[in-house]
């Protein structure tokens, strides 16, 4: 099977003619990359060279052929770039903050779960239902059956012993309830 090209004489006859009004069609279908231009226009001037029997064509000039094929390219180019995710640069990688650690997670979680075992059971029972159930205050006191107010005061005080009762928590706690109290009698005096 004997495949038939165009000659080199007459692409680059063709390259000479058309070759820049080609480019500047194509710079305004890529909207001033002149670098995708210019991909396109290589891939035309492909085209023609595989298509010899586009030169046996009843029209006087190729350029009507090779304004179709490069405007074709260009189109699906586009296509092409938009049916695939965006490429990150490295900026927005160097600014993306890591992911959290499965591992620190699940340790969160454990740390959590025991301090919820040391509440009493009736602060157990408010904080299981607003926080790990998604209750609002009303609907936790209907389904515990208790007052609002008292739903209220039990997520308060088992909220803040379970802040006392989490690992780190104590020492943030303190430094800030330190600060507090120096800039307290610091205003007195």
């Amino acid at each position: 099977m004997t495949i038939t090209t165009t000659d080199e004489r007459t692409l680059a006859d063709l390259q000479r003619e058309h070759g820049p009004a080609l480019l500047h069609f194509l710079l305004g279908l890529t909207f001033g990359d002149r670098q995708r231009a210019e991909d396109l226009l290589q891939e035309t001037l492909v085209r023609a060279w595989q298509h010899p029997e586009a030169f046996d064509a009843p029209y006087d000039s190729m350029r009507p052929w090779l304004f179709t094929v490069a405007r074709r390219l260009a189109i699906d180019a586009r296509r092409s770039r938009q049916a695939r995710p965006a490429e990150v640069g490295d900026a927005v990688l160097e600014t993306t903050p890591a992911g959290e650690d499965p591992a620190d997670t699940t340790v969160s979680a454990l740390d959590v779960r025991d301090a919820v075992r040391t509440l009493s059971p009736e602060h157990r029972a408010v904080l299981v239902q607003m926080y790990f159930r998604g209750l609002t205050v009303d609907e936790t006191a209907r389904v515990l059956g208790i007052p609002a107010g008292t739903v209220k005061s039990r997520s308060y005080y088992a909220l803040r012993r379970l802040s006392h009762n989490l690992p780190g928590y104590s020492s943030r706690s303190s430094s800030r309830s330190r600060a507090s109290n120096e800039t307290a009698s610091a205003a007195s005096t």
